[in-house]
């Protein structure tokens, strides 16, 4: 005998989406057919599969086929949007890789291989949650510095910590910046500052002396750091 499509929610799709809704929310992962039967007092999957088939018609789940658990819950019994808290926590999970370019120099600026800024391994990078990040940042527009020094220890920034940097040729007073010095083909990461036609590029550190650029044509600003990464001691 043929079945016919019922209007509205029926006890068991009801049975259904509650179960699916109690085991997304525990853990995060939707539950398989056979055990979509169980709790549901349905021996046939095939019936299972009926009963899914009209709740994604209806536009309460949708389905991947051939693929083991791949039920996306929509709306739960209630009518209401599903929050799937599997899929926010996969999300706030989710990495990307950030090219490691070099070392930048914390304290007074010296001397550094051009490599440091050109040179990129694609196999040399960090992994970042990407919900450490600031909100719609291009990829593409972010690298990666080994901080060697200590003139920025009072920003948290300590020898052998990474700074994610975002590329960018300008700077506004107060932003730290990963400077380039072209005269002198140097580099330094300070508190930018300019101030009566100069630079000042002011470190976090009491104990050091502001650097004063009287001209602000040889400070080149490579980029603004947008993210820290302490190392962490192993004492």
């Amino acid at each position: 005998m043929a079945r016919t499509k019922r209007k509205g929610l029926g006890p068991r799709h009801q049975k259904i989406l509650i179960f699916l809704e109690e085991v997304l929310q525990e853990q995060g992962l939707p539950p398989t057919i056979r055990e979509i039967g169980d709790a549901t007092q349905i021996s046939s999957t095939s019936v299972v599969n009926y009963y899914l088939e009209q709740l994604e018609e209806g536009g309460y789940i949708e389905r991947r086929s051939n693929v083991s658990r791949g039920i996306t819950l929509l709306k739960n019994a209630a009518g209401e949007a599903f929050q799937d808290i599997g899929k926010a926590i996969s999300d706030a999970m989710q990495t990307l890789t950030v090219p490691l370019l070099g070392n930048i120099v914390a304290g007074e600026p010296m001397p550094v291989p051009a490599s440091d800024f050109s040179y990129y391994d694609p196999e040399s990078g960090i992994d970042i949650a990407r919900s450490l990040l600031p909100a719609h940042e291009s990829e593409d527009q972010l690298y990666a510095l080994r901080v060697h020094g200590d003139s920025m220890i009072d920003a948290m920034i300590n020898d052998g910590d990474i700074v994610v940097m975002k590329k960018t040729n300008q700077a506004k007073n107060g932003e730290m910046v990963a400077i380039w010095l072209n005269d002198r083909d140097e580099t330094t990461l300070k508190y930018f500052y300019r101030e009566n036609g100069k630079v000042r590029l002011q470190p976090a550190n009491p104990t050091m002396q502001p650097i004063i650029i009287d001209d602000p044509r040889i400070v080149e600003v490579q980029g603004k750091v947008i993210l820290v990464i302490r190392q962490v001691s192993e004492n």
